[in-house]
């Protein structure tokens, strides 16, 4: 087995292992919330006996670890139980709701994403002028304030004083694409402002770093314009650490949606679990944290493998003499 196949096979077992102990951490964590779960759905006008048989019928009067196994393996077949809310299918619930946050993450990454490789690369070849300056303190200053800071700033401006978008992002399943984009704009908008500053310096840094490098002065000595040796030189050999920050910040827009969702009341994943929680309602807690994590943890194997595969040196060994 050679030294990259060797290094992706830790990478996915350390994926594994760190959703292991992260699906421990959210039962655990759930169990530990204050207030009985029994009490909290019945009401304060339920008696000792209605909620003993209620802590039957959810299973709470089974041991934690006997539990937290049977909980495991159902996951793993896909059934995340029942909501004990509305006793409808948990997978259900979730899956709608997870698909309205991936929607809004993707919609946030197509306007980010661009914007911070061109803001970046620009950056890189007007670096130290009036362009680069600005660019970084505006984008420094709106990393800088809270996700619901800058929401509420753009709700007030917006939805309010000009009333151009609406300050609730209500969508539903049938909700048309186009009204969907317009409904969620203004929420996609605060992810990009609170993640683009990430991406754009990183492909800055990544490009000043390489413009020193001897291929670059090549480059520039046979008389190719500075955006030609930027772009056809140096951006590909900038790719690894860029591809990384990428995706991390891909993962933060699907997992840090939550107080934006809240927010916007945005009918997303994190809208779910926040109402959940105020429910007591542990399956979907749970399905909803475990969802959440699966998606960062994997988000972040595939920086990790991407980071590995566009390395040079692991993909071009050199061999011993």
């Amino acid at each position: 087995m050679n030294k990259l196949a060797l290094l992706l096979l830790q990478r996915v077992a350390f994926a594994i292992g760190t959703l292991f102990i992260v699906s421990l951490f959210i039962f655990l964590g759930v169990e530990l919330l204050p207030g009985d779960a029994a009490e909290v759905i019945l009401g304060k006008t339920a008696t000792p006996e209605t909620i003993a048989v209620f802590r039957r019928e959810l299973g709470l009067d089974i041991p934690v670890h006997i539990r937290y196994i049977e909980w495991l393996t159902n996951v793993f077949q896909g059934d995340f139980g029942k909501s004990l809310s509305n006793n409808q299918e948990v997978s259900h619930q979730v899956g709608i709701r997870l698909f309205n946050t991936i929607f809004l993450a993707c919609f946030a990454a197509i306007i980010s994403m661009p914007l911070a490789l061109g803001l970046g690369i620009l950056s890189a070849l007007y670096r130290n002028t009036l362009f680069d300056r600005t660019v970084n303190v505006s984008t420094l200053t709106t990393i800088s304030f809270p996700d619901f800071f800058v929401a509420y700033v753009l709700i007030l401006f917006f939805a309010i004083d000009f009333d151009i978008f609406p300050s609730v992002a209500m969508i539903h399943p049938n909700t048309e694409f186009v009204d969907r984009l317009y409904k969620t704009l203004l929420p996609a908008i605060t992810l990009t402002l609170v993640t683009v500053a990430h991406t754009m310096r990183m492909t800055r840094a990544a490009i000043i770093n390489l413009l020193a490098s001897p291929y670059i002065e090549m480059a520039r000595l046979k008389g190719l314009s500075p955006a030609r040796v930027v772009v056809k030189h140096a951006l590909p050999n900038a790719m690894a650490p860029i591809i990384n920050v990428v995706v991390i910040n891909l993962a933060y827009l699907v997992v840090g949606v939550v107080v934006v969702e809240v927010v916007f009341v945005y009918p997303g994943l994190g809208q779910l679990l926040v109402e959940s929680v105020g429910k007591r309602d542990i399956p979907v807690v749970q399905a909803a944290a475990l969802l959440f994590a699966v998606t960062y943890i994997s988000l972040n194997l595939l920086a990790d493998i991407l980071s590995i595969v566009s390395n040079p040196l692991l993909l071009h060994p050199r061999r011993s003499q």
